[in-house]
């Protein structure tokens, strides 16, 4: 059974604490699996990548058939029907207009001393984007994670998908054609996040690997960070409903289960000002548990990582939100705006009982790439600023550099650094020369 915990009752302290301690993540350690595959692709390359895609996909490649071709991405666009190619179609539109004004602007400006200082954005050269294969291939999740590095200016963008048997997700790659991703390759797991990485004789290494995957994709995007940037580590996804009793808790009880049947380790939480109301949703979720098609997925997460938490009011609700730091939270109350505007953390905020959480997931605009398992404590958002870095810049002419030369050199002697301070001391000089 879900969680059930009162905030007037003794001991909620250490049972909300208990709750957020708990790890849903797989336990299981692959740590030396996945450095011996990384290792594997690093030095072997291609034959690498084909002898593991034989191994753990049951597909026997070549060098010459890793990469899908224009005329089978085209081939699958056609086979997909007009309704859900067109939907596509809307999403992608509205993320790309969406993360447009996210682009950032140039500083550049001269401050009092006469010296000129800026900074200049630049995307990254090439960005791999990772895409589960077999039941957890999203077409959604491609647009979310491709959009936003081609709005950046991400000059080449590639792809990697698991085909386990050869069967590749047809509507994947229709979002992959839509979004404009430049190559497609049919390997995945640890060894493509190698490819992506280190490089192999048919694919050049990218400079950001983005997207989600199963514990050994995670892990060979922590251990391959460094060799080239990384998004995050995703974890399971999760979903917290804050929401007053005025609310239709039949809609409650379908955003819920939205999440937990993403995956058995799930979570979804309620936060309500009313017991009456929590069970009325707990009866709902219940009830809609049977018609889903994934329903024992959606039962498993539920009855193991669901709660129900009762609080006096919505201002006791505030910091339980900012200590669960939710990938996704829904606020359907009168005052969700106001509400909004107090929480420090959390993943993408759906206010009112019109923005349920699953048309983030699809279309609304914001990336559904988002922190989990707390970090959006620290974390936030794939964005366009992902696939972007910063240079700062400095000129000086004379006149302003001697504004600066003294008490740069006082700081370069006070670390013993004679060397620095030497670099401005020889221009000093150099100028007082030129000055005679």
């Amino acid at each position: 059974m879900p969680l059930r915990l009162d905030a007037s009752k003794d001991g909620f302290a250490e049972a909300f604490e208990a709750m957020l301690a708990e790890r849903r993540e797989a336990s299981v350690d692959v740590r030396d699996d996945v450095a011996a595959i990384l290792a594997h692709v690093r030095a072997q390359g291609d034959s690498a990548l084909i002898e593991l895609t034989a191994k753990y996909d049951r597909l026997e490649l070549t060098a010459d058939t890793l990469r899908v071709t224009a005329q089978e991405i085209a081939a699958a666009r056609e086979s997909c029907e007009s309704e859900a190619l067109a939907a596509l179609e809307v999403a992608r539109a509205r993320i790309e207009a969406y993360h447009e004004n996210q682009k950032p602007e140039d500083i550049d400006y001269v401050d009092d001393t006469g010296v000129r200082l800026g900074s200049m954005w630049r995307a990254v050269s090439a960005a791999g984007l990772y895409v589960p294969g077999g039941t957890a291939a999203y077409p959604s999740s491609v647009l979310m994670n491709a959009v936003p590095a081609r709005v950046a200016g991400v000059e080449r963008l590639v792809m990697v998908v698991p085909s386990p048997d050869g069967v590749l997700n047809p509507l994947v790659l229709a979002a992959a054609d839509i979004a404009g991703v430049d190559e497609i390759y049919r390997v995945g797991g640890a060894q493509a996040v190698g490819a992506l990485a280190f490089g192999t004789e048919t694919i050049a290494p990218v400079d950001k690997i983005v997207g989600p995957g199963n514990a050994y994709v995670a892990e060979a995007k922590r251990q391959v960070f460094g060799v080239v940037g990384i998004d995050m580590i995703a974890g399971p996804s999760e979903i917290l409903v804050v929401s007053e009793a005025d609310a239709d808790p039949d809609w409650i009880a379908a955003d819920l289960l939205s999440q937990a049947e993403h995956d058995r380790v799930a979570q979804s939480i309620l936060i309500t000002d009313d017991g009456a109301f929590a069970d009325l949703v707990g009866q709902a979720v219940l009830t809609q548990l049977e018609e889903l098609s994934r329903h024992e997925i959606a039962r498993e997460s539920w009855e193991r990582f669901g709660a129900l938490v009762v609080v006096p009011d919505m201002e006791t609700a505030l910091p339980l939100i900012d200590r669960i730091a939710p990938e996704h939270l829904e606020l359907v109350t009168p005052g969700a705006e106001a509400l909004a505007g107090r929480i420090r953390n959390a993943g993408a905020m759906f206010l009112g009982a019109y923005a349920p959480e699953v048309l983030g997931d699809y279309l609304a605009g914001p990336n559904h790439v988002l922190p989990t398992a707390r970090t959006a404590r620290f974390s936030s958002g794939l964005g366009v600023l992902d696939f972007m870095k910063r240079s700062s810049m400095f000129s000086a002419n004379a006149e302003s550099f001697a504004a600066l030369a003294g008490p740069a050199m006082t700081l370069a002697r006070a670390e013993g650094l004679d060397a620095h301070a030497r670099a401005v001391e020889i221009r000093v000089a150099g100028t007082d020369h030129e000055r005679r």
